[in-house]
């Protein structure tokens, strides 16, 4: 005869319920654990979810100790009988699973190694940042400053980074700047956050506990002296300071980020070029130099100035047919000839635009370049076979054979028309940019054959703007400062659609694939129990 049910069984069902909803709210939060883990979604109270996921963890366990305790006879018969013996083996390869993953997880922690997925390698050191570390003349010291009210899990985990990458050339220390105020004063130190870089006598702060911030202190210790630069203006330039995506911002941004001071200069008024310029750019005239200006210009480099000329095709300027003194000066002093075409590439889906098919490794300018550079209606540099006397020439960018300069420029206001003319085309290979030097004055220039690659539309396109940051650095006779320009972090935000595939995974294999596993084991349990 079967033994009577305690009364309390019929209650038991309420502690199934509550583990039930536990079950379920555990398994959500935990799915916006791994999203805020992601980075995919970011709560206005992190430590609320965490409190939430422990709770509802809480009301499972309680759940399930509820109906225990209401139940007895019931958990007897589950530790008793035959599913008991199969849950005994169970039990054992859990616990040997488990086993498994603390070994694997301590050799993890005693060996530690990490892997970086994120689209800009976010947890990576930029290679730029490893090049100033290579760099670096002697130890650098940082010294942290956060106060208590300040975590200091990043700025800690980005230090790290630092010092074990510098080959003994990097060490950091944290300062509370409430605790410490002679400290914090010591260094000029106001507010909370900021990191201070000393090497020798040098120091430069990092108002922010970034990798970009932090690179950028490191670059003005490597070359801590005034480095001007100068735009010319006047001739229908982009403007440094515009708004437009046909400025120069970027350009001046990134160059002021590597501590170089960037300024206009207007030849023809101020008649002089500064005795401070480390080098003059000319970027996009629409109109031509004055003959004094190219004079003055010549006289400059002559004296072991620098220049740069970024100089579009005539069909997208004002230039005209007419006499060009920039472009004589560069055929004649320096043997570079600026073709009067526009270059035609086939390997780009917009033939305007030409695509880098080599780099010359000979160049300091382009010797690290991986990535392409894009330079959008550009124009083929010629480079004379016997170039003038002390003079070095180094063509820096080539395209591929799937390419040519179209000289019939009449024939570029219909794409139908353009097609390649072996009697007057120039046939690719073709030279987009070329640097030269004179050994005897110590002069240099470099000159591309187009100025819209270097714009704010197209400074960020591939490696368009680490071309043109290497190509002053060169100019400027920076040449240890080549190949650290601190790289521009990817903006993120939290867009839904873009992201369901990462929210139908983490879904998945969070809350769907367990929940089933919970699903069936109750179902079964509860079938057989009906079936006694």
């Amino acid at each position: 005869m079967p033994k009577k049910k305690p009364a309390s069984a019929r209650y038991a069902i309420v502690g199934l319920i509550l583990a039930g909803i536990g079950c379920v709210g555990t398994g959500l939060l935990a799915l916006v654990e791994g999203t805020v883990a992601l980075k995919l979604f970011t709560p206005a109270k992190p430590e609320q979810v965490t409190q939430w996921l422990a709770i509802s963890a809480g009301v499972l366990v309680l759940g399930l100790a509820l109906y225990g305790i209401l139940n007895p006879s019931a958990v007897r018969r589950l530790v008793s009988g035959r599913q008991a013996r199969y849950g005994s083996n169970a039990l054992v390869m859990s616990v040997a699973f488990l086993g498994i993953l603390v070994v694997a997880n301590l050799l993890v922690y005693q060996n530690p190694k990490s892997w970086d997925f994120t689209e800009g390698k976010t947890h990576t050191l930029a290679p730029q940042t490893l090049q100033a570390l290579d760099t670096l003349p002697e130890k650098v010291n940082a010294i942290a400053f956060f106060s208590t009210q300040s975590p200091t899990d990043t700025a800690k985990q980005l230090l790290s980074d630092f010092k074990g990458n510098a080959k003994g050339k990097f060490d950091f220390r944290f300062v509370d700047p409430n605790a410490d105020p002679v400290t914090a004063r010591q260094y000029g130190v106001t507010g909370d956050g900021k990191i201070v870089l000393t090497m020798g006598k040098l120091t430069e702060t990092a108002s922010y506990a970034d990798e970009n911030s932090l690179t950028q202190a490191m670059i003005r210790l490597i070359s801590p002296q005034a480095r001007v630069v100068y735009f010319l203006t006047g001739h229908g330039e982009p403007e440094i300071s515009g708004t437009d995506a046909g400025s120069l911002s970027r350009a001046r941004e990134t160059l002021t980020n590597k501590n170089y001071t960037v300024k206009s200069l207007n030849l023809a008024a101020e008649n002089k070029i500064p005795e401070d310029a480390k080098a003059v750019i000319v970027a996009g005239p629409t109109h031509p130099l004055l003959d004094q200006e190219v004079a003055q210009l010549k006289a400059y480099v002559d004296k072991g100035g620098s220049l740069m000329v970024l100089e579009d095709p005539t069909v997208f300027t004002s230039l005209g047919p007419g006499p060009d003194p920039l472009s004589d000066y560069l055929k004649t002093d320096w043997g570079i000839t600026l073709q009067n075409d526009v270059v035609i590439d086939l390997t780009s889906n917009q033939p305007f635009s030409a695509i880098s098919a080599s780099y010359s490794s000979a160049a300091a300018i382009t010797q690290h370049m991986t990535t392409v550079t894009i330079m959008p209606q550009s124009r083929s540099l010629g480079i004379e076979a016997s170039a003038p006397k002390n003079v070095t020439l180094t063509p820096l960018i080539l395209t591929s054979q799937q390419s040519w300069g179209e000289t019939d420029l009449t024939s570029l206001q219909s794409t139908q028309q353009i097609a390649y003319d072996p009697s007057t085309d120039i046939a690719g290979p073709l030279t987009l940019a070329a640097s030269g030097e004179n050994s005897t004055t110590r002069g240099r220039v470099v000159v591309f054959g187009g100025s819209t690659f270097a714009t704010d539309k197209g400074f960020d396109t591939y490696a368009n703007g680490d071309i043109f940051t290497n190509a002053v650095d060169w100019s400027a006779q920076e040449t240890n400062l080549i190949n650290i320009t601190p790289r521009t972090p990817v903006s993120r935000t939290f867009d839904p659609p873009a992201q369901l595939p990462f929210i139908a995974i983490l879904l998945g294999s969070v809350v769907l694939i367990p929940g089933l596993v919970v699903v069936a084991g109750v179902s079964n349990w509860l079938a057989r129990r009906r079936q006694g």
